[in-house]
């Protein structure tokens, strides 16, 4: 049998860090990037007697993620103790939510080739972080650093109604982009904000029952996740086109050899023994708290999408791409608060600003330049100050040493070569370079013109204006 006769089942859990000031169960800050063990308590670190006291403003950001993802919302909550032993973890168990998790049965809709399917959520809950392990690859040594240790997560469980690497790379785009619109998350992924357990079994077309799954933990990259699951899919397809069986396991993904290892047996509920948290009273949430909540969420990226189709008369394509990306949306929206022209500034930051960023393996809240300047190298390219390929040197130089525009054009020399005289002198030095092109334009080939264009353009080093010079080629050959 081929790949083509298994259906792949995928799962997500999603866990992202919640941008709280303070962690879940103490006053320790939050920030990202301190020195080692130095954002820590007694709560956090687990000295004996220190008691935790439950933040606000978790519930809150979790609540707003349910209602962003159409959950029905638990108005009575409890913490349960999630037991395991692990070097990072210094309780050796975990504070998070079992039975009654604060929001369930929810869901996203994705697209694909422009059909929507809806993906399920079983269920949102809140738990706190583990810390770090900071491996010394010379002498084998395993340091913990804690500053991690009780920030605040959502977890948001998925159904498995995932059938490619496609829908799951679909779908955690949905997720991150709401999770950012609503500002509960960062969801810097290269800071492990945004982090996601993928669950994958295949089994027989047409097939009721779901085969055996592996789950892959904590995996922070778009690429990574896509390659995984479809090695994963296929080396079970493999396995059990050879007569043997999964085994329900946790695995490694290693980026570099593109395979998983085992690390040891997939965990059930049974092996944490979760029992309630005694020292965290039960909570229950008003229907007015959550209705407070409700009419506070901002505009979300579905609706700005909408939004995008018919104010600014954009694509499909374009609308979607724009709105995937929470910062991409406000850099697009701010920029053209200044130069009016939504076409362009759409089409530089799909076009330009993302091929960099792919370039650079950059996310786009990592762009150094700012909406205004952006703004104002395109209105440089409006006014025909500089044209549009010394643009695209304009906003290469944006991403390396980002300032006002117009000082980079001056300080380059790059401002648009527009005066007649100088530009009609290197038209008729390239008529007198490409005679053949002259024959071939008379021939009716129209292609001949653009490669004079070309040409001008290359000898002026992409300063002419290109519309003078269209105009006075045509001037010229049509004589």
């Amino acid at each position: 049998m081929s790949r083509e006769d298994y259906e792949i089942v995928i799962g997500l859990e999603v866990h992202a860090e919640l941008s709280t000031k303070t962690k879940i169960f103490c006053n320790c800050p939050t920030e990202f990037g301190a020195e080692p063990n130095t954002h820590i308590c007694p709560v956090c670190t687990a000295m004996p007697g220190a008691l935790p006291v439950l933040n606000e403003k978790v519930v809150e950001y979790a609540v707003k993620a349910g209602l962003a993802t159409n959950c029905e919302i638990e108005t009575f909550i409890k913490k349960n103790k999630k037991n395991y032993f692990y070097p990072d973890l210094p309780k050796s168990y975990q504070i998070s939510q079992f039975d009654r998790p604060l929001c369930k049965h929810g869901y996203v809709e994705i697209e694909e080739e422009g059909e929507k399917k809806k993906i399920g959520i079983t269920r949102i809950h809140i738990e706190e972080d583990a810390g770090k392990l900071n491996h010394n690859e010379f002498n084998g040594e395993s340091l913990v650093d804690l500053n991690r240790a009780g920030v605040p997560l959502i977890e948001i469980v998925s159904e498995p109604d995932m059938r490619s690497s496609s829908d799951a790379e679909n779908y955690l785009r949905k997720m991150k982009s709401i999770l950012e619109y609503i500002e509960v998350s960062d969801c810097k992924m290269q800071e492990g904000s945004l982090r996601a357990d993928v669950n994958v079994s295949v089994r027989k077309k047409g097939a009721k029952e779901f085969g055996t799954r592996t789950e892959m933990k904590n995996m922070n990259s778009f690429r990574s996740i896509v390659r995984a699951i479809d090695y994963e899919a296929q080396r079970q397809i493999e396995v059990l086109e050879d007569g043997g069986k999964i085994d329900q396991e946790t695995l490694r993904w290693d980026d570099v050899s593109g395979r998983t290892f085992s690390m040891r047996d997939k965990e059930d509920a049974q092996d944490y023994r979760y029992f309630p948290e005694p020292d965290l009273v039960a909570i229950r949430l008003s229907e007015e708290y959550i209705q407070t909540i409700k009419e506070s969420l901002p505009e979300l990226p579905e609706s700005r999408k909408e939004r995008y189709l018919t104010q600014y008369k954009l694509s499909q394509k374009d609308a979607k791409m724009l709105t995937n990306s929470k910062y991409m949306s406000d850099l697009f929206e701010q920029a053209l608060e200044i130069c009016k022209n939504a076409k362009a500034v759409a089409n530089w930051l799909l076009s330009d600003v993302s091929r960099i960023l792919n370039e650079k393996e950059m996310e786009p809240d990592q762009i150094p330049f700012t909406a205004e300047q952006l703004a104002k190298m395109i209105e440089l390219i409006d006014k025909g100050t500089i044209s549009s390929a010394i643009g695209k040197k304009v906003l290469e130089e944006l991403f390396e040493n980002p300032k006002d525009p117009e000082e980079i054009v001056k300080e380059k020399g790059w401002i648009q070569i527009s005066d007649e005289g100088a530009i009609k002198e290197v038209v008729m030095k390239i008529l007198e370079n490409n005679p053949q092109s002259i024959v071939d334009y008379k021939a009716g080939k129209d292609r001949a013109l653009g490669f004079l264009v070309g040409q001008a353009m290359k000898e002026t080093k992409g300063k002419a204006n290109p519309q003078m010079l269209n105009k006075m080629f045509l001037e010229e050959l049509n004589k």
